[in-house]
């Protein structure tokens, strides 16, 4: 027997368990399973359902005992299948029953129910009561996205204490007390976490129910695959499951590395986008009637032909490919070889929200090491907004564990109340709070302490990544042994960087192939599934840039802002129409699975690359997903590895550009809902983003004579956008903060990236009053 291990028995059987884990667990580990409700692996030990009862002798004799309340002890004796231990659990069933309807007919989680299966397994199989059982009304709304039926509920506490300690949005409790106890959310505050379909997940009874699958859907209709979610870039694993050709829902996994069986609710339900009617379904070339729909031989004849003339009238550098973070590994791979083969070298799967790919250079840390590190230093966006399941893991990590957040923010985050220091900056004094923050005795104290883990992304894209990177390289050299967690938003964008999409310099970034189409250098401008009329932080570049550009294709699975003027419209397979890999931003490779058809004809982006190359005179020397798989795999990117790619450090002194007449720092970030087509394309999602708005300091908005809701108009070098204010006392009087990417829900609120400059280091504005 090891050391780090305490012997126990189960049901006659010796197992090795772990010290201080609970006997429930030790027992499941050894396969003998105890019938539960409340208790959860990755949640407190409450003992609030009492289904767990079993007999359990540490020496003085057997006694009933709830075993996810009772660590193992060396020697412990325990018996789940004694006559006194099935006793116990048939009458707990009982009581269970008493009150909760026995409607699984019309229930939505009847056929995957724990209370419905072990009712069977472990019940008395009737009832003694016979008295009329209590009632509520049902069911109520508590969010957009979930259903209570409070006659259900057994009070397990499961959603609860999810939302207290795992989400940190302690937004639904128990309320009354004794036989009027029921879960319920504070009077006219809603369950409005990111997080909230977890508890319908978790819900061991159908009192919590995800109104996107509600009555969908039988269990054993269902067909289901294991997958990887691509919402963002931690590569959460999850199980699609499918009925009749159509995706039906997302469930969470358990991965130990990654996302511990948690999802975000926009990765959780944004699979209603696969089947929107915004789908492109067939290839589509501009006419002077607008779009007309052709084959597929067509289309990829009139693209053959603008590559062609592209090529011979002014060489590769007249063709510009702008993204590749929404395919697979495979797809991006395919488009790097046909990049490489035709010798073009404008190339970049970020939309200028990122950072260099000198990045990925860096010491590369691990979500498993972040977690366990004794510091963590934040130069990143909102985790909770941009990158949920990690603010879940680095939440847990400093409520559970003895992690400490050094944060360097602008505006505050998710993770402020839980930063050890945070440190607020302006959007160009970055370096130099940070120089000052690194000699304080008590932070240098802090990163002596043990391994320190750098989360690094773009926490502002109303400033330079060129800005934001400096800061980045000078806190990763100034900290000995410091390794770095790329927070890079797009889904699969470190895969696209790293399968040869990265441009090879900062001649060939979006910023740049941009600002070639604006002045005419650009011949054909391919969008491989990007937007950047809607995604690109310079919104006057991009309109310019897609009105120089000669031609454009567009390789997208929905119809977006930019689709709308392309020359040619190529439909692309999105996710769980494709089979291939993914790459999350700790380079950690999974798969995506194909789970239903394509609509239409589209096709996989990779199909398209091959294909192309092919009419264009070259052989990319594959035929199959398979075996660009193969060839990926050779270079270290076989499924479950950790692949990483090296890129050249580069060194950046930028100089923030002096403020003129233009005071106020302008910082631009996402939020969790926002326009973007996957969010925009989801029934269910797209009302949940609030909209164009302005926060700003309320000493600010007070001095000015301005009432929350009362529309602005912000002013920068770049230009001006009116819009509605809101007061926000976690912003400095020199700084104002607006979401990206909102939706215009009232007419007249203007785009904040009307007032951003791809090629300022800073962008700043003033306020001024609209009468």
């Amino acid at each position: 027997m090891s050391e780090q291990s305490v012997e126990i028995t189960v049901n006659g059987k010796t197992v090795s368990a772990k010290p201080g884990e609970m006997v429930i667990a030790a027992a499941e580990r050894a396969g003998e399973f105890i019938p539960r409700f409340c208790y959860h692996p990755r949640m407190s030990s409450v003992g609030m359902c009492r289904q767990c009862l079993v007999e359990i002798d540490t020496g003085r004799g057997p006694m009933l005992q709830p075993s996810c309340m009772v660590p193992v002890a060396p020697g412990m004796t325990v018996d789940t299948e004694s006559d006194t231990t099935k006793r116990a659990q048939e009458g707990i069933l009982e009581l269970l029953l008493a009150n909760h309807p026995l409607d699984c007919p019309v229930c939505d989680k009847g056929g995957e129910c724990p209370l419905q299966d072990q009712a069977f397994s472990h019940g008395p199989g009737e009832s003694r009561y016979v008295e009329e059982k209590r009632h509520y009304e049902k069911p109520i709304d508590i969010s957009s996205l979930i259903m209570l039926d409070r006659e259900r509920c057994v009070l397990c506490d499961r959603c609860t204490r999810f939302a207290d300690e795992v989400a940190g949005d302690p937004l639904i409790h128990f309320v009354e007390r004794g036989n009027a106890t029921q879960v319920m959310t504070y009077p006219d505050e809603p369950f409005s976490s990111h997080f909230s379909g977890n508890t319908a997940q978790i819900c061991p009874v159908g009192a919590l129910t995800a109104k996107p699958y509600r009555f969908k859907a039988r269990p054993w209709d269902l067909e289901q695959v294991n997958s990887t979610c691509t919402s963002c870039s931690v590569g959460c694993e999850i199980s699609v499951h499918s009925s009749r050709d159509r995706v039906l829902r997302y469930q969470g996994i358990d991965n130990d590395d990654v996302n511990w069986g948690w999802l975000c609710d926009r990765g959780r339900f944004n699979f209603e986008s696969i089947h929107a009617e915004g789908r492109v379904t067939e290839p589509l070339i501009n006419t002077a009637d607008g779009h007309q729909s052709t084959s597929w031989n067509a289309a990829m004849s009139i693209t053959t032909d603008l590559l062609n003339e592209a090529l011979s009238a002014k060489g590769p550098s007249s063709i510009g490919v702008i993204g590749g973070a929404r395919g697979t590994n495979e797809d991006a791979w395919a488009w790097a070889q046909l990049c490489s083969t035709l010798g073009v070298d404008r190339h970049d799967p970020q939309l200028g929200d990122g950072l260099p790919s000198a990045l990925l250079g860096m010491p590369r840390a691990s979500i498993r090491d972040m977690a366990s590190a004794a510091t963590v230093v934040l130069m990143a966006p909102d985790l909770k907004e941009e990158l949920p399941v990690l603010y879940l893991r680095l939440r847990d990590a400093v409520m559970n564990g003895s992690t400490k957040i050094i944060e360097f923010t602008s505006t505050g985050s998710g993770l402020t109340r839980h930063a050890w220091r945070s440190v607020h900056h302006g959007a160009g004094d970055m370096s130099s709070v940070v120089s000052e923050t690194l000699a304080d005795a008590d932070v240098q104290a802090q990163l002596s302490s043990g391994s320190v883990v750098v989360i690094a992304g773009r926490s502002n894209l109303a400033t330079s990544s060129a800005v934001e990177f400096a800061a980045i390289q000078q806190v990763v050299s100034s900290i000995e042994g410091a390794s770095v967690l790329p927070a890079l938003r797009r889904g699969n964008v470190v895969g696209a960087l790293q399968a040869g999409l990265a441009p090879t310099s900062d001649e060939f970034d979006t910023s740049s192939i941009l600002t070639a189409a604006a002045s005419g250098a650009i011949e054909v401008l391919v969008l491989l599934g990007s937007d950047p009329l809607a995604d690109f932080p310079d919104r006057a570049l991009a309109i310019a840039a897609l009105k120089g550009a000669g031609r454009v294709i567009s390789i997208t699975g929905h119809m977006n802002a930019s689709t709308v003027t392309a020359d040619v419209v190529l439909p692309a397979a999105v996710m769980s129409e494709k089979s291939g890999t993914t790459t999350n931003l700790e380079g950690r490779v999974s798969s995506v699975a194909k789970k239903v058809n394509t609509p239409g004809v589209a096709r996989a982006d990779w199909m398209i690359a091959v294909e192309l190359a092919d009419r264009l005179g070259h052989d990319l020397g594959v035929t199959s997903v398979d075996e660009i798989f193969d060839r990926l795999a050779s270079s270290g990117a076989g499924l479950g590895s950790v692949w990483s790619v090296p890129f050249q450090p580069n060194s950046t002194e930028v100089n923030a550009a002096p403020k003129g007449g233009y005071e106020i720092d302008l910082v631009v970030s996402r939020v969790m809902y926002d326009g973007g087509v996957a969010t925009a394309s989801s029934p269910s999602l797209a009302g949940l983003a609030n909209g164009r708005a302005v926060a700003v300091n309320p000493a600010v908005l007070e001095q000015l004579g301005v009432a929350s809701g009362d529309v602005v108009r912000l002013v920068s070098e770049q230009g001006s956008a009116e819009l509605p204010v809101c007061p926000d006392d976690r912003l400095g009087r020199e700084t104002v903060w607006a979401a990206f990417g909102q939706p215009e829900r009232d007419s007249g609120h203007g785009d904040v990236r009307a007032l951003i400059s791809a090629a300022a280091p800073v962008s700043r504005v003033r306020i001024e009053r609209v009468s």
